[in-house]
């Protein structure tokens, strides 16, 4: 990379850092102003993404380019670096995108509910730039504290009891993590000397056999932590109802915060723990595995169990998230492309659908969702619908349902939408991944697994979301039509389209995820860039 491509990946951290900073001197009566900084900010955090991506990916690079800034021109392992691959772009590029969609929704009225919305939003998106971007776990640590201190504002963020208990809960159970990575930071640290992540790489196949439990209970603390983040069964209690109970624009920017769990565990299990990671090499591949089938079966049964779309849309995050997990403890490369590209387009997807539900819930009655189970159950009927035949559907629930059809075929993983490629893509995957690295005979049990988890909960996913949509759009004719504004329905027509762009583009788009699912199982580019070529040759060297 150029030396202006390596400055500008300082930029997604340093353009939200300002744009917060300059609005918290602002008054909050001058809100125009700080929206219009805000949506600046962002808009500009898209384009540098842009930007980045299309460096990282130019045509001779495709073996794995990797940008990385040294803070202070010191070098690596001593320096803060930022290291920019293929994944660290593609997340720098949906997280930007997402939040350009939820900070254009929250003009409509959500920005003017609170104290300082939108410098917490930017310090979210530094904090969130800066976990991608990193390059040692120290700066994890402090951009992971950054972004929860932000997202403790938003998740409170409008008052209400039910926000406020959510929110409780959600800020106790980060605040023990917080602890927790402090603790498995520290013995990592202490066996390794180092906190560098490529540097990591190089230690831990020489760390001796007596300390290598020590290194691995190190590893299991961070895991937990992360997979807290990640949203893993049994960990997730503390995520359904801190999503459905958020604003719509904050719980759809927090579609992708469980993806920042799931980036680094993909990250670090793959760099640290992969194929050259000597006696320590796949630990934790079991647990990642089958906690994810574990947590898309608790994701599922929630989903069926929903009386609410903002539930139902929560615990089909938690499907996303356990569906990548279980993927990514496959450890094929093949399975991780596949992955990848559903990552992408059920974050896109979940984020439409959270934003859609705030719309689609204005003017209705609490507890209606609820009180029509009820009726179901008990074969009542309502006196006053007596007599009609068909219901005239107004315009603006014409649209919703259009955009709620839209946000179920991705979700559900049904064509013509990105959903149904990325979920072919795993089960592509999944059927032709034999034996242990996918080199011949039979498929394994954990194969059909997979296989099996990504057809149910695609069903599960199709029976919750049919269910929703007639309740919400064909069974209360009586219902007050709400009020949309085009600046809240532009938002998710916006990442529906983007889901199709997925569908047009598949084929370009799964070749840039397989060749990073590649350099993902194959780190020593990613090592080489980091590190100076001394420590490479010195890792070469000792292996052989």
């Amino acid at each position: 990379m150029s030396r202006f491509a390596d400055h500008l990946l300082a930029a997604p951290i340093v353009v939200p850092l300002l744009a917060g900073a300059l609005m918290l001197l602002l008054g909050e009566r001058r809100r125009a102003l700080k929206a219009a900084i805000s949506l600046s900010s962002t808009f500009a955090l898209v384009v540098v993404a842009i930007a980045i991506l299309h460096v990282i990916d130019l045509p001779p690079n495709r073996a794995g380019s990797t940008g990385v800034y040294r803070l202070g021109a010191w070098p690596a392992p001593f320096a803060i670096v930022l290291v920019a691959d293929r994944l660290a772009a593609l997340m720098l590029l949906l997280t930007s995108v997402l939040a350009f969609a939820s900070l254009l929704f929250s003009l409509a009225r959500w920005h003017r509910v609170g104290a300082h919305f939108h410098s917490l939003f930017q310090f979210l998106l530094m904090g969130l730039n800066g976990a991608f971007l990193t390059g040692d776990l120290f700066n994890l640590f402090v951009f992971f504290e950054l972004l929860l201190a932000a997202s403790y504002g938003l998740a409170l963020h409008g008052s209400g009891a039910l926000r406020v208990k959510a929110g409780l809960h959600y800020i106790a159970i980060n605040l023990a993590a917080s602890l927790l990575f402090l603790v498995g930071v520290s013995l990592i640290y202490g066996l390794t000397g180092t906190l560098n992540m490529a540097d990591l790489a190089i230690r831990i196949p020489a760390i001796t056999p007596e300390n290598r439990p020590l290194l691995e209970a190190g590893a299991g603390i961070l895991g937990i932590v992360f997979l807290l983040k990640a949203g893993m069964w049994p960990l997730c209690f503390w995520l359904p109802t801190t999503y459905a109970a958020a604003a719509a624009p904050v719980a759809a920017i927090f579609a992708i915060m469980t993806k920042v769990g799931v980036y680094i565990v993909l990250r670090l299990w793959l760099l640290l723990f992969g194929v050259e990671a000597g006696a320590s090499a796949q630990f934790g591949g079991d647990w990642l595995l089958f906690g994810g089938m574990a947590t898309v079966a608790f994701g599922v049964i929630g989903t069926l169990a929903s009386q609410d779309l903002a539930r139902l849309t929560a615990f089909s995050v938690l499907v996303s998230s356990g569906t990548v997990l279980a993927a990514t403890g496959m450890g094929q490369v093949a399975v991780t492309t596949g992955a990848l590209f559903y990552l992408v387009s059920s974050t896109l997807g979940l984020g439409a659908l959270f934003l859609l539900v705030e719309l689609t819930e204005r003017g209705r009655e609490p507890g209606a969702d609820v009180l029509a189970v009820t009726r179901e159950a008990f074969g009542e009927e309502d006196d006053d619908e007596e007599g009609e035949i068909g219901v005239a559907i107004p315009a603006t629930m014409a649209l919703l349902g259009l955009a709620f059809i839209g946000c179920a075929l991705v979700v559900a993983g049904l064509p013509p939408l990105s959903g149904f490629i990325a979920k072919f893509a795993l089960l592509s995957a999944a059927l032709n991944s034999s034996g242990a690295n996918g080199s011949g005979g039979p498929i394994s049990g954990a194969s059909w697994a997979l296989l099996a988890m990504l057809i149910l909960s695609g069903l599960a996913a199709l029976i919750a979301m049919v269910r929703a949509g007639i309740r919400t759009f064909w069974a209360a004719p009586n219902r007050t039509i709400p009020r949309v504004r085009v600046i809240e329905m532009a938002p998710v027509a916006i990442l529906i389209f983007l889901c199709g762009i997925l569908t047009i583009q598949a084929g370009t788009i799964m070749r840039y995820m397989r060749d990073t699912a590649e350099v993902l199982h194959t780190p020593r580019s990613y090592i080489g860039n980091v590190l100076p070529p001394s420590a490479s040759e010195a890792r070469g060297a000792g292996r052989s």
